[in-house]
């Protein structure tokens, strides 16, 4: 089967007028969508493949139907055309590319750049100033890792909110896995020597470590400290002990190993990583395949796109030869500034966790398609519980989070047909209201999210002012899709809210449920609330414990559930940790540690008078005054005095 290019597309000729350049070329169709982006180490080769006579799959048949136009971008090397077509795909999200999808940041280890850096876990966007490590393949791998830092050189973990306002050393110092510098206990120079030692040993360079702290034990015996030389010694020992290394041909692994199962158009990616002789656990990956049946194809996408982000090793076992794979080599260690080598035949050590990693490969994909299995049931049963026409492709629910009407936050979760869409989950923070009315909370909440799909309804009908950024503009495209199903957690009032909502605004074709806890508020006794529409009576109907439609709702209602109350204590946690002191003038971080220091926290603090106030060094009378105002709700004025304000004495 020959390709055949569309008519209003001349591929050859195209190609013909290309350079043999690297470079990354788009195929686009005629409404101007991306169909697929590549890499080539020679564009015109590269592009000339696709319309020759060589027999084509049917997928890359039907993207070639559909291309009415192709650009091409050149660029000086193939590591450059590499991390290009990695961006382009992750922003465009191309119809027949496989896209490698994973709804969890890589967790890494954190050391903070601050006086006294901290050393945590992080995930997310890298916004804290600082060294990060990783990634790493698990969150268990990470903690493994947290723990040893702790026991071996005794560094902070603390937040900087608790950091400061520490009067005596926590736990964590009475048990050995801090050295309280939030108290002086430790000079800033011993505490910066165990920061750049633990930075060693997270970059991987143990043995340079272990050289170092051999020579400073010697050096410590020479000058007769022998209490530092054995308190070295210790340090040494623990490192060799705790740091259990595992080796390949007799050297320290540090490499990734790599194997794809696929069972139709489902595919996992298994990867079982090694760095610095450490087994840093497995991690699976189920990327989109959009419709390739081809492991190769699969696994050369997930190397290029992963790596593409992630420094790799110098070595990358792979269970199969992948296509462009010198290319893919030469482009890592072109970007990595060192030698990569993707190795498919091995034996050995290697072999055999390569082997390792096939099976657990094979396992994780049949328990995905599994659970895949039991989600499409659960819908089913969703779908004719509730008379819709089709499996719902959109769910919604909604819950409210507070603690006696303090901090109010109402979550939004999202789920398609695959689970979780964890990019488009919302939180509001909810204002204006009385606390403790989840009624109204209900309805501001429902309210802000389906205005939004009401405004973004008209900017696309031209009837509104388009978003000013790139971040506006997605977050108005997902707010543009009414889900099928919004589900309310709550009773007959929170439904009667969301109800109100939709009418007032227009909004259509949206199944309200809401989901009541039973009298015993067991799981499996909720009642599902189903409003009626356009006249017709409701009805509330209890599917019971074995109910596949009431099982998604619950793991929908409980992931909005967790999703609130998370937000709901980072806002309670904040205003607790912010202290009013910082809203004075006058108060620096100084003032503000004297303060605290002398009366033991804001609340002797703020029990004291004025006169006491003002004898805190650096505390003048009229400073006093404004701190005495501000924290018993006061208006200061002229002159210093306090208009309605009465002496702690009188």
């Amino acid at each position: 089967m020959s390709a055949k290019p569309p008519a209003q597309f001349d591929g050859k000729a195209f190609a013909r007028g290309l350079s043999t350049a690297p470079g990354v070329y788009r195929m686009i169709a005629a409404d101007d969508t991306v169909l697929y982006v590549g890499k080539a180490s020679a564009l015109k080769n590269r592009v000339s493949s696709y319309f020759n006579a060589t027999p084509k799959s049917a997928r890359i048949m039907t993207m070639l139907n559909q291309t009415a136009r192709m650009e091409t971008t050149v660029t000086r090397t193939e590591a450059e055309a590499l991390i290009l077509e990695n961006q382009l795909i992750k922003s465009l999200k191309p119809r027949y590319n496989v896209l490698l999808r994973d709804d969890k940041s890589y967790p890494y280890v954190l050391m903070t750049n601050e006086t006294w850096p901290r050393i945590a876990m992080h995930r997310g966007p890298r916004a804290v100033p600082g060294r990060y490590f990783g990634p790493y393949a698990s969150v268990g791998a990470v903690r493994d890792t947290l723990n040893l830092m702790h026991k071996l050189f005794k560094l902070r973990s603390c937040e900087d909110s608790v950091f400061r306002n520490r009067s005596r050393p926590c736990l964590q110092h009475q048990i050995g896995r801090c050295s309280a510098p939030c108290v002086g206990l430790v000079p800033a120079r011993e505490y910066d020597e165990s920061v750049r030692r633990a930075a060693l040993l997270l970059d991987g360079r143990s043995d340079e470590l272990t050289d170092e702290l051999g020579r400073a034990m010697e050096a410590a015996a020479a000058r007769l400290d022998f209490e530092e030389a054995a308190r070295v010694r210790d340090l040494v020992t623990s490192i060799r002990t705790l740091q259990a290394r595992q080796y390949v041909d007799g050297r320290a692994a540090d490499l990734d190993v790599l194997a794809v199962a696929m069972q139709g158009a489902a595919a996992c990616v298994m990867l079982l990583a090694f760095r610095d002789g450490r087994n840093l656990g497995t991690r699976a990956f189920f990327p989109k395949t959009n419709g390739s049946e081809s492991p190769e194809e699969v696994l050369a996408a997930f190397v290029s796109q992963y790596y593409g982000e992630q420094n790799p090793p110098r070595e990358i076992v792979l269970d199969r030869d992948i296509p462009d794979r010198e290319m893919i080599e030469q482009a890592l260690s072109s970007a990595g500034e060192r030698k990569v080598q993707l190795r498919t035949s091995v034996r050995g050590e290697r072999a055999g966790y390569l082997d390792m990693a096939r099976r657990n490969a094979g396992i994780t994909l049949a328990s995905e398609r599994t659970s895949h299995a039991a989600q499409l049931a659960r819908a089913e049963g969703l779908r004719d519980l509730l008379g819709l026409a089709g499996l719902p492709a959109r769910i919604e629910c909604f819950d409210i989070s507070h603690t006696m009407g303090e901090a109010t936050v109402a979550s939004c979760v999202v789920f398609d047909a695959e689970g979780p869409v964890r990019g488009q989950y919302r939180r509001y923070n909810i204002t204006g209201i009385e606390p403790g009315d989840d009624y109204a909370a209900m309805h501001q909440a429902i309210s802000r999210r389906f205005r939004r799909s009401v405004a973004a309804a008209a900017e696309a009908a031209g009837a509104g002012e388009p978003p000013a950024t790139a971040r506006g503009k997605r977050d108005a495209e997902a707010a543009a899709v009414l889900p099928d199903i919004l589900l309310i957690d709550g009773g007959a009032g929170q439904v009667a809210q969301a109800r109100a909502v939709l009418d007032e605004l227009g909004v259509e074709g949206v199944a309200l449920v809401g989901v009541a806890k039973g009298p015993a508020r067991r799981p499996g006794d909720e009642e599902l609330l189903l409003p009626g529409i356009d006249g017709q009576p409701g009805r509330n109907v209890r599917p019971g414990t074995d109910s596949p439609a009431l099982q998604l709702v619950q793991q929908v209602r409980d992931e909005a559930h967790r999703f609130a109350i998370t937000g709901h204590r980072g806002r309670r946690q904040k205003a607790r940790n912010t202290s009013r002191l910082e809203d004075i003038p006058g108060i620096g971080p100084r003032r503000r540690g004297n303060l605290l220091r002398h009366f033991g926290g804001l609340a002797g603090l703020k029990a004291a008078g004025v006169e006491e106030i003002s004898r805190v060094d650096g505390v003048n009378d009229a400073l006093a005054e404004r701190i005495y105002a501000t924290l018993h709700g006061l208006e200061t004025v002229e002159g210093g005095s306090r208009a309605g304000a009465t002496r702690s004495d009188e």
